[in-house]
């Protein structure tokens, strides 16, 4: 029973060091984050089993693991408020050509990582976005803005992964 509060503890660690990693998505991880994603599976294993490696001891950590994100699933569900907490929101960072340097810092984006998102989307200044929204995955997306001849080269939404 021991592998099993070991694990439930575990899981809520994991979530909270995944959070507080920030939005990037694997495909983006610095060096630093992926060395430690990746050690973090065999700290995870000792912490969790204390050199039990029995076959037992593996499955009650895997089933103790999936049932743990089936609950918070059917939870995010359940009570969609909860969703803020554990996925994060969308937030706004850029309007109308102007990046919000606050929101910026505090999701560890940098303004060059941000011009390199709009330029992938074919955006060569921050004054052609009229709006630009951090996703809670960690992908933003650009809405063009109009110009007067209603002509919208990248009008819509646009999705390309952050770098930060």
């Amino acid at each position: 029973m021991e592998i099993v509060y070991r694990a439930a503890v575990m899981f809520l660690f994991l979530w909270i060091i995944t959070r507080v990693v920030g939005r990037s998505t694997v495909g983006e991880l610095s060096t630093f984050q992926l060395i430690l994603f990746i050690t973090m599976g065999d700290m995870v294993q000792q912490a969790v089993t204390q050199q039990d490696y029995s076959f037992t001891g593996g499955v009650l950590t895997i089933s103790v693991f999936t049932l743990l994100t089936i609950a918070l699933s059917w939870a995010n569900t359940r009570w969609p408020r909860l969703r803020a907490i554990t996925h994060g929101v969308a937030v706004l960072i850029v309007d109308h050509g102007e990046p919000d340097m606050t929101v910026l810092r505090r999701e560890r984006m940098s303004l060059d990582d941000l011009m390199a998102a709009a330029r992938q989307q074919g955006f060569e200044r921050l004054s052609d976005i009229r709006l630009a929204v951090l996703e809670a995955n960690g992908q933003v997306s650009f809405f063009a803005r109009q110009d007067s001849g209603g002509e919208g080269g990248n009008s819509g939404a646009e999705q390309t992964p952050s770098v930060g």
